[in-house]
């Protein structure tokens, strides 16, 4: 790491655009100005990553930038979202140094294994939503750490955020774990996780909600956010402090829901797992990682890894594809398989 900056925009000058991919041109000037105040040559620049984007489901690994995903990130065919511009922004950069430009390990990976997917109900199959990138990072870390590896090892990791993901990671792939977005496992500050389906479909009839609304009440709106009207752990923690016992009865809920979905995920693995890895924003809170520790213990080893290394993530996924450690992927935008290819 050699610069840092975070490029905030406000919601004011965002509004002025109808769709997040005509907001390329106005981030690329603030990128533009950062890279300015830098002091690197250009022969430097071996090349670029950017955040993957709303891609149809894909493996995990590294991506070169190509036609077909611009394509369809610029068409928003799964969904508008800032990380659409990503794959583009990257592009723009590589091609004024002369360099490749990569995404890594983005939002849509699907590696669930066949069982993971049968949802209960003909016609409806799970799929994954995760935080794909800062976990992969994480379970690679600590092995490392563990002088073990991440394709022959297995690993659960919780990243524990405004959202939460928990997976079973095997050999190098995540072959199970929750979609808390779209309402599965453990509450959040702002998720709803997994409710009793006919109780919240009497709600929707009842209030005459359409699928937006939906969408947004689990995604955004239910969790810690609608028991205590807060999202932040840290606020929660000193609520709690002051004897707010309505606070910790809640938070307590969620560290009892996320047990039981790593628990489940030890027994996606039979039991056999090499570390849990708790991460994430609110694993800084050690009101909230401490009672897992302890009760997680007779599972595996709990490894605490707060935050997110997500910037470090692009950098060493693209390294091991220039240092051919890994093969490159080229994303194709029909159904068609992916296939892998060389670095540079």
């Amino acid at each position: 790491m050699v610069a840092e900056r975070t490029l905030n925009h406000s919601l004011a000058e965002l509004s002025q655009f109808d769709a997040v991919i005509a907001q390329k041109d106005f981030r690329m000037q603030a990128i533009q100005e950062f890279l300015a105040d830098q002091d690197f040559s250009a022969s430097e620049v071996l090349a670029v990553a950017g955040r993957g984007g709303l891609l149809k489901p894909i493996p995990g690994g590294t991506y070169a930038v190509n036609e077909a995903m611009l394509d369809d990130l610029t068409a928003a065919k799964r969904n508008e979202h800032a990380s659409n511009l990503g794959a583009g922004l990257a592009q723009q950069v590589a091609d004024q140094y002369g360099v490749k430009a990569y995404v890594v390990d983005p939002p849509v990976v699907d590696e669930l294994q066949p069982l993971a997917r049968i949802s209960g109900l003909k016609g409806i199959e799970r799929h994954s939503a995760a935080h794909v990138l800062n976990q992969k990072a994480m379970a690679r870390q600590v092995l490392a750490t563990m002088g073990k590896t991440y394709a022959t090892s297995r690993v659960i990791v919780a990243h524990i955020g405004g959202g939460l993901s928990i997976h079973a990671h095997e050999n190098g792939r995540m072959i199970d774990g929750n979609n808390g977005i779209d309402g599965e496992g453990p509450y959040s500050p702002e998720r709803a996780g997994s409710l009793p389906l006919v109780d919240f479909v009497a709600k929707v009839l009842a209030e005459r909600l359409t699928l937006d609304q939906v969408k947004k009440l689990l995604a955004s709106q239910s969790g810690l956010r609608s028991y205590l009207n807060d999202i932040s752990i840290k606020n929660i923690v000193a609520r709690i402090a002051e004897g707010d016992e309505t606070a910790k009865f809640y938070l307590d809920g969620m560290i009892y829901q996320i047990k039981k979905q790593i628990a489940e995920m030890a027994g996606v693995l039979n039991g056999q797992v090499d570390v849990i890895i708790l991460t994430g924003g609110a694993a800084y809170a050690t009101a909230v990682t401490a009672p897992l520790q302890h009760d997680l213990a007779w599972i595996a080893p709990v490894v605490v890894r707060p935050g997110e290394m997500e910037m470090q993530a692009l950098y060493e996924g693209v390294m091991r594809v220039l240092n051919h450690e890994e093969p490159v992927r080229v994303y194709q935008s029909d159904a068609s398989t992916i296939k892998g290819g060389t670095g540079r």
